[in-house]
């Protein structure tokens, strides 16, 4: 291979780095990944393959996504001369344009709560789908989403991992999801009166049916027609701020990719309401250090829970909707910046506030085929499985995105109406002098960023390949001097991290350091190499 990337895999793994050369798909969910493959052998390319694994993943993993969610996408469409171009799809909705602070403050809340109506702003999870089939598709849209009804209607064998976050879902939804507005829940995700264990069949006529809707539709009836009118009507009867007239007002934002320049491979990411944006402050940050040799070494960990301390304290303090932002991109992402906030790093733990720049539950899958043309897509219902307001008889679960506002007035995240909060899922992308490396991702809440951040150092500062770089221990920064890290981490490396002030935790529990998928192709050879996530049941499937 051409890049600089290394074959070796230091960590045990049941895997080794795949490699392909007509077309790869890596997914969280076998089934889907197996569905994306096959769209690209119907003669599918790379986005005709992203939308039916993104609609067969509403089907076989529901605990992280669904209809009802936000998706965000960065496309790579290869030209005629060889060359191609990035594209930025923000997909996300608004709040509701009843939601208002008053209107909250009245009703009793002290801060965004976590299930109900009152997070729920527009979906745009469909209307993504929708927007790439349309403008970069090849295969008709109905041939798209059909597997994912077949799987719905048919049945699938829940895998082990999604059965064992649905178990816990239901068990911690018993005692809270007990009015009109949640207690469908139950009716859909428990129709045997309990979550399905590994290897049980699951079925859905209702997300079937709605799924048909969509394919006849191209999505229009989410907005404007029979779902809306259903999604509408559900809202005024039992309590919900979210409107017909909400829905047909959504329109996706087709956007310029941000990016930073780290070692000579540029990171993409997409433009703010995202929280992409801190992962690109986090390794502008790290870029100014040129001994970063080594990842079990006590000054590279340091100095990257510092430098994602100072990226996260600045994203919650500045980033929101970019309408609403009164700090300039380009002076969070300069050098001057990053070099101001390396110099905030010190040998010891620090508890992080904002800087001063210069005025101014998801999942995540990723797509090439043997043209060169490749996709980072995620879409997400938030947290977990959403808002827990399923809307009766379409198997929509809608998400809690707006969970994410503030009530404070003074916070530049303050609910507002036709508002899109800060918001957490992102996909990434590399190239390297104008050139497509790939497509990575890691889903998994505000370990995005981290993770994200930790992909990038495994493959460039540490020659680690997809596989690699994916099955590495990782760390994650959970507030203060907080740092919880996952087991293989040597001994001696966090009882000096512990000297210099961390309070560092072993997590029993993976699930919180997100699962990722990584795909880089070789400018020279179009030779795919990808790597999956080993924290739950991801795999690739290849043409």
């Amino acid at each position: 291979m051409h890049y600089t990337f290394s074959h070796h895999n230091p960590y045990p793994s049941c895997r080794s780095a795949t490699y392909a050369r007509h077309g790869m798909v890596a997914a969280s969910q076998p089934q889907a990944a197996q569905v994306g493959r096959d769209i690209l052998a119907q003669g599918g390319n790379a986005v005709d393959a992203a939308i039916a694994t993104a609609a067969a993943l509403t089907v076989v993993e529901p605990t992280g996504n669904g209809i009802g969610g936000d998706a965000f996408a960065l496309v790579w469409m290869r030209n005629d001369e060889g060359g191609g171009k990035l594209h930025g799809l923000n997909a996300s909705g608004v709040s509701p344009a009843a939601l208002t602070r008053e209107a909250l403050l009245a009703a009793g809340h002290e801060h965004m709560p976590l299930y109900g109506w009152t997070p729920v702003n527009v979906p745009g999870t469909p209307s993504a789908w929708a927007a790439l089939s349309e403008r970069f598709g090849k295969l008709p849209f109905e041939t798209l989403l059909a597997p994912a009804i077949a799987l719905a209607r048919d049945g699938f064998p829940v895998s082990p991992a999604i059965s064992e976050q649905w178990q816990r879902a239901e068990k911690r939804f018993r005692p809270r999801f007990t009015d009109a507005a949640t207690r469908e829940w139950f009716t859909l995700f428990t129709p045997e009166g309990h979550a399905p264990q590994p290897g049980e069949l699951f079925k859905s006529e209702r997300h079937a049916t709605t799924l048909e809707s969509l394919a006849r539709t191209r999505c229009e009836s989410f907005y404007h027609g029979e779902l809306a009118e259903k999604i509408d009507a559900f809202s005024r009867a039992t309590g919900g701020y979210l409107r017909l007239k909400d829905l047909a007002a959504h329109r996706i934002e087709w956007v310029d990719p941000i990016s930073v320049n780290y070692r000579g491979v540029e990171v993409w990411e997409i433009p703010p309401n995202g929280q992409g944006i801190v992962a690109l402050m986090g390794l502008n940050i790290m870029s100014g250090y040129d001994d970063l040799h080594s990842r079990d070494d006590i000054t590279v960990l340091h100095r990257q829970c510092e430098a994602m301390k100072l990226a996260y304290a600045d994203g919650h303090a500045f980033v929101t909707h970019l309408e609403h932002m009164t700090t300039r991109i380009e002076d969070l992402l300069s050098e001057r910046y990053a070099a101001r906030r390396r110099q905030d790093i010190t040998e010891s733990a620090m508890d992080p506030a904002p800087g001063k720049p210069t005025a101014g539950g998801t999942v995540y899958l990723a797509t090439a085929d043997g043209d060169g043309n490749m996709v980072s897509f995620i879409q997400s219902n938030y947290h977990n499985f959403g808002s827990g307001v399923v809307v009766p008889e379409t198997g929509i679960a809608l998400h809690n995105r707006g969970h994410g506002f503030s009530l404070q007035a003074d916070h530049v995240n303050v609910v507002a109406p036709n508002k899109k909060t800060f918001h957490t899922i992102i996909p990434g992308f590399l190239t390297r002098d104008g050139q497509a490396l790939g497509p990575f991702g890691v889903m998994g809440g505000f370990m995005q960023p981290q993770g994200h951040m930790q992909m990038v150092m495994n493959l460039i500062d540490f020659g680690l390949n997809p596989q690699a770089a994916l099955d590495a221990p990782r760390w994650q920064w959970t507030g203060g001097r907080h740092i919880s890290v996952e087991h293989g981490y040597p001994t001696h490396l966090l009882r000096e991290m512990t000297r210099r002030g961390h309070e560092i935790d072993y997590a029993f529990d993976l699930t919180g350091f997100g699962r990722g998928q990584i795909i880089l192709r070789d400018p020279a050879t179009g030779v795919l190499c990808g790597g999956t996530e080993p924290r739950t049941d991801s795999a690739i499937a290849v043409l």
